[in-house]
């Protein structure tokens, strides 16, 4: 299988890992300094490397994490993890879906699932944190269209 090259950056939680995709400005750095200020590792800052679902940063720049107004940072990583979820950033005022359509809720090239988010939001990081934990059987993600009505 060819290597992907995207401009994403790539997070680790334990042993699963998140892709995290948007246009310039839409705060993918800023996500994923947030997500390592949780305790996830630094994967990839800009540039990620996708080979098999295995996602590493390119040699030149493993370690590396741009703060914007500060500058680049070397910090400990995670030279590679097998990705199981990708953002998807909206920004210029696009909203995120409230429930995505089923074509939507995976990447038609990498097969995995998405979550489109506004990075800047203050929950983001939570939100990926349940995604992973419905992907990894913590919670349980209900069919669409199920409503919770407390006559059980």
């Amino acid at each position: 299988m060819t290597i992907m090259r995207l401009h994403a950056c790539c997070a680790a939680r334990g042993e699963t890992g998140v892709l995290i995709l948007g246009a310039p400005g839409t705060g993918k750095s800023d996500l994923l300094l947030r997500l390592i200020a949780r305790g996830y590792g630094l994967v990839a800052d800009d540039r990620v490397e996708l080979e098999n679902g295995v996602a590493r940063a390119p040699v030149a720049l493993q370690g590396l994490v741009e703060m914007r107004g500060w500058g680049i940072v070397r910090r400990s990583f995670t030279e590679s993890v097998c990705v199981v979820l990708m953002v998807r950033l909206t920004g210029n005022g696009v909203n995120a879906p409230r429930l995505p359509e089923m074509d939507k809720a995976h990447d038609p090239q990498t097969g995995l699932p998405v979550i489109w988010l506004d990075g800047m939001m203050a929950s983001s990081p939570d939100r990926i944190d349940l995604a992973l934990d419905c992907l990894t059987g913590r919670a349980l993600l209900l069919p669409q269209g199920a409503m919770l009505t407390g006559d059980d």
